[in-house]
């Protein structure tokens, strides 16, 4: 067996569970992202004074009463703007600016659901108010405020067009949209060192218009020299996050979740100095409306060819496929439509790469991960479920290879955590730099680091974490595993934190000299908290940025 792979007995690596990293329990930004924090990719609606329609308020009296009641109200000044933003996945925190004459106020808010809110004021000219609502799904709403001024016989209606923050899940069959090399999705060159190009996705292989998020394998090929890639809605420029590390004559590939552009774009920017070509597969896309919606698991081994989980015991074949039953086990429930994995191949015979699609389908002509003889790499992957509620797994080389495949979630119609995505990969950590009150320094050997990424909670409102991590400056075999903390902030900062269990699943794998990426889906636990385990027997640096964070608030 592969040394560099967790293995569900936990007995690969056995050695007794250690204390936190030597610079301790290490803090990211202050503000909770699911509350309104100041994360990039944050939107403000607004609908300004100057659109309220102002008319005599109904029913103010008969005769002489009624015609002095419309004369006032013709004279009386009444306006309401309106500004909104969507603090978590599902609710919308509603900004009220009234002004007019001193009067007594009806407020009526109809959030679009079907509910209203009712709210009366005494108002010496302005009445201002913030008014949070959740709805019970992701999408678009008409949010209608009603203002009525009893005292002068006015009353004013502003409209604000709302769409949630949160969005959820359509799998699509594995389908590439873009091969530099050959000419598809863009010009038939390799991307210019520093230069980008840009994917068109809304409206491309039955993906639709308006799709909010896209899941996309980016593969990079035929480099001369390293260099990373970042995907992003549109081209900020060179920041510090990535999505995926590449050195000179490395195919390598990785999984990125990415907002869409309002043009229905994303932009693959090429962060290396020379060019290099550029592969991206669809497997599925996020919209602002009801879906399928994520539910996080503590990893799961769904499969081991080593030793006959899941799947016959033995390596796959030369272009051999096998299914695996995933509807139904491992946590992952009938009727998913999708599972998050993260894939692993080890101890490959020849060059190659693995393709994970729906049971019950031809083998797309699409790749999962990308291998070279002998090595043990992992790639996180979103598998359409086949309606006989399996996916396949196909050994594109020519030669035998053992295939590992941990289930970290899955999506379905019956869950409701929606994914909040932010404009690009966010750096949270460098360990080779001083950051959040962490000295700058490696994480030891077989020991781990727990980060906060969810404020001062004992009570997180954040179902699961997307992290693009990568490892670096290795100087032996080794893997990251990443889970959940069981402890919160707190129990750090008092010295009360228990020791995690050592997961027993992969994250990612390297050896010597490598620098090695891999998204990551994980729950934060009830404190927001996330471990990062180097399993290696010898020091590590760490990067990791942050893509989004699923929530059912």
């Amino acid at each position: 067996m592969a040394a560099g792979v967790g293995l569900v007995s936990g007995t690969a690596h056995a050695a007794d569970p250690v204390a936190p990293a030597a610079h301790g329990a290490a803090a990211a930004p202050g503000a909770n992202p699911g509350k309104g924090g100041t994360l990039p990719g944050g939107k403000t609606f607004s609908s300004p004074a100057d659109r309220t329609v102002r008319t005599p308020l109904p029913g103010s009296g008969a005769g002489a009463a009624a015609a002095g009641a419309r004369e006032a109200s013709r004279d009386a000044y009444l306006a309401i703007d309106l500004e909104a933003t969507a603090p978590t996945a599902h609710s919308i925190d509603l900004r009220t600016l009234v002004t007019g004459e001193p009067a007594e106020l009806d407020i009526t808010i109809a959030w679009g659901d079907g509910t209203t809110d009712r709210l009366t004021a005494s108002s010496s000219g302005s009445d201002w108010r913030n008014t949070e609502h959740k709805y019970a799904k992701v999408g678009a709403y008409a949010v209608t405020v009603t203002v009525k001024d009893t005292t002068n016989g006015v009353q004013a209606v502003n409209r604000l067009d709302f769409v949630t923050s949160g969005s959820e899940f359509t799998p699509h069959a594995p389908t590439r949209l873009l091969d530099t090399r050959a000419g598809l999705g863009a010009a038939q060159a390799k991307v210019a060192g520093r230069g980008s190009v840009v994917l068109k996705v809304g409206g491309a292989a039955k993906v639709p218009v308006g799709v909010r998020a896209v899941v996309l394998n980016v593969t990079a090929t035929n480099a001369t020299g390293a260099g990373h890639v970042v995907a992003q809605p549109r081209d900020y420029g060179f920041d510090e996050g990535s999505n995926l590390n590449y050195a000179a004559g490395q195919t390598v590939a990785n999984q990125v979740i990415v907002p869409v552009g309002e043009d229905g774009s994303v932009h693959l920017i090429n962060g290396g100095w020379e060019p290099v070509d550029l592969l991206a597969d669809v497997t599925g896309y996020f919209t602002a409306s009801t879906a399928s919606g994520y539910t996080t698991l503590d990893p799961v081994r769904a499969v081991d060819t080593r030793e006959g989980l899941g799947t016959a015991k033995g390596q796959v074949p030369g272009y051999g496929t096998f299914g695996v039953d995933i509807a139904g086990r491992g946590g992952v429930p009938k009727g998913a439509t999708a599972v998050a994995l993260n894939l692993t191949v080890t101890n490959p015979r020849a060059a190659g790469h693995l393709t994970a699609y729906p049971g019950g389908q031809a083998a797309p002509s699409t790749s999962s991960l990308n291998f070279t003889a002998g090595q043990t790499v992992a790639n996180s992957v979103i598998v359409p479920v086949g309606p006989d509620g399996k996916i396949a797994i196909r050994n594109g080389s020519w030669d035998r290879a053992d295939v590992v495949a941990d289930v970290v979630g899955y999506y379905s119609t019956e869950s409701r955590s929606a994914l909040v995505s932010i404009a690009g990969p966010y750096r949270i950590m460098d360990t080779r730099k001083d950051s959040w009150g962490r000295k700058a320094g490696p994480i030891p050997a077989r020991t781990y680091l727990p980060v906060r990424l969810d404020g001062d909670t004992t009570n997180s409102d954040i179902d699961g974490w997307v992290l693009n991590t990568t490892v670096t400056n290795t100087t032996g075999a080794g893997f990251l595993s990443v889970a959940a903390d069981p402890n919160t902030w707190p129990d750090y900062l008092k010295g009360t934190a228990v020791t995690p269990q050592r997961p027993v699943s992969s994250s990612l794998n390297w050896t010597a000299g490598q620098t090695v990426p891999n998204l990551v889906q994980t729950s934060g636990g009830k404190g927001g908290m996330v471990d990062f385990w180097n399993q290696g027997w010898q020091d590590i640096d760490l990067v990791f940025d942050l893509l989004g964070w699923y929530q059912t608030v």
